[in-house]
């Protein structure tokens, strides 16, 4: 049986009978002491396998997901997800979205660790009203270079950051009159060190090493600080969140390829093949945090998954470029989903976040030119891994300069939404006033970094 493969072992404890086969390492998973196990890549290029063996929760495998994702690794052939509806059984294979990317796996490690419950006693569906981060920090950058900031050097600031753990919440980059930058980065520390001056110096002198010694750097709480957010216009913010996409989101042909193929995806229901289960199948193409975004929907619409299969295309298969997902589900009341209006429900809440999971679009902001980057936030108030990082990436790559950027939450939609508002910087180099050809190509360029297409 081929590494990652799953069999049922009769009379079997862990995760509901199942075990997986093959593979020394990951097998040694199920019997080690860790809640997490990682078999790290031989060589560059290859995979490292991540195994979760851990009493369950609810929505514990998206929080996983999320977590790696916020690493900078990409999950690639597949994933294997058991549970008894006690326990869990999670296994990913994951590689570094870019080479240049510096993966903290000791620190991923404990990061998972401490997601993982230590208690059999956790009912399945807590209370998910919307937590507040502990404790807020404001990052405060000045430099006096403003186009070596934020032409050039913005997206490395994100990076790092990332890198280091910090989680950006809200920024706000703005010019003095005498023409420096100021950066303010509202972010809290996923090590809970942020307070301690080892921390704040380890990240001033990274960021300084990087960006140079004419940058100074500074930490503070965020206590007292005003952290609003600007509501967009309501026609802005009705075309930004609406279910479909809009045409000038399809702006080229490679792109418009992507989106038909996923327009494609099938999602069937399946009540016969279990007793106690409905078995969801989708085929659909694959894209950067597609079982992220299966699983957060599975979490929202409070559906427990008791068993998935996460399969990538092979080379040469005629599905290329697509993933097979097979789930084993149950409702939240442990009841098997037979009602066929909740079954389009679902169906039609999956679609919509496979089709449509981000959205981009270019305005007029007076005189100036406005990026708008949305996505949904889960329920549970967590918001999309890495998108600010991806758009500064995506602007960097088109020599395109950020002259001021915020980002915040905004309802819509019956649901909250985060945005992210780049204010662009125009040029002769790369007109955007007068420039649809131009717009167009921000935004197919940002859409693609965000869905995988350029790492």
């Amino acid at each position: 049986m081929p590494v990652g493969q799953v069999a049922a072992r009769p009379g079997g404890g862990g995760v509901g009978g199942m075990v997986l086969g093959g593979g020394a390492a990951v097998a040694a998973a199920v019997g080690g002491d860790d809640a997490v196990v990682m078999q790290l890549a031989a060589a560059e290029g290859e995979e490292t396998v991540i195994t979760v063996n851990c009493p369950d929760q609810a929505g514990l495998g998206c929080d996983l997901c999320r977590t790696i994702l916020e690493f900078g690794l990409r999950i690639t052939r597949g994933a294997d997800v058991s549970t008894d509806g006690h326990w869990c059984f999670v296994v990913f294979w994951v590689v570094p979205r870019s080479s240049s990317i510096k993966i903290r796996w000791a620190s991923l490690k404990n990061r998972l660790m401490s997601m993982c419950p230590s208690s059999y006693s956790i009912p399945f569906y807590p209370d998910i009203s919307q937590p507040g981060p502990s404790k807020f920090y404001l990052l405060k950058l000045l430099s006096p270079d403003r186009k070596g900031l934020l032409h050039v050097r913005f997206a490395d600031v994100t990076h790092i950051l990332s890198d280091l753990e910090l989680l950006i919440h809200r920024v706000k980059v703005s010019t003095t009159p005498d023409g420096r930058v100021v950066d303010l980065f509202f972010i809290t520390d996923g090590m809970e060190l942020l307070h301690t001056k080892e921390r704040q110096e380890e990240t001033c002198s990274t960021l300084m090493a990087t960006l140079g010694p004419s940058i100074s750097c500074e930490v503070l709480s965020a206590e007292g600080f005003q952290q609003g957010f600007s509501s967009l216009p309501p026609k802005i913010a009705e075309e930004l969140f609406r279910v479909e996409l809009a045409e000038s989101e399809i702006c080229s042909s490679s792109l418009s390829a992507e989106l038909k193929r996923v327009q494609t995806a099938t999602i069937n229901f399946d009540n016969s093949l279990s007793p106690a289960h409905t078995l969801v199948q989708i085929i659909c193409a694959d894209q950067k945090g597609l079982i992220y975004d299966i699983l957060r929907t599975m979490k929202d619409c409070n559906i427990q998954i008791f068993y998935g299969r996460f399969r990538s295309d092979k080379k040469g298969s005629v599905n290329k470029g697509c993933r097979e997902v097979d789930l084993f589900v149950k409702q939240v009341d442990g009841k098997k989903v037979i009602d066929p209006e909740k079954q389009e429900a679902l169906q039609s809440r999956l679609r919509s976040e496979m089709l449509h999971p981000l959205r981009v679009m270019i305005v007029s902001r007076g005189p100036d030119t406005e990026l708008l980057v949305a996505n949904p936030v889960e329920l549970s108030g967590k918001g999309r891994p890495r998108v600010f990082y991806d758009a500064t990436l995506a602007l960097k790559a088109l020599g395109i300069c950020i002259f001021s950027a915020e980002i915040g939450r905004q309802a819509a939609s019956e649901r909250q939404w985060e945005v992210y508002r780049f204010l662009l910087d125009d040029s002769k180099e790369f007109p955007l006033a007068n420039s649809l050809t131009n717009r167009n190509r921000v935004v197919d360029r940002v859409r693609k970094t965000l869905m995988g297409c350029y790492n």
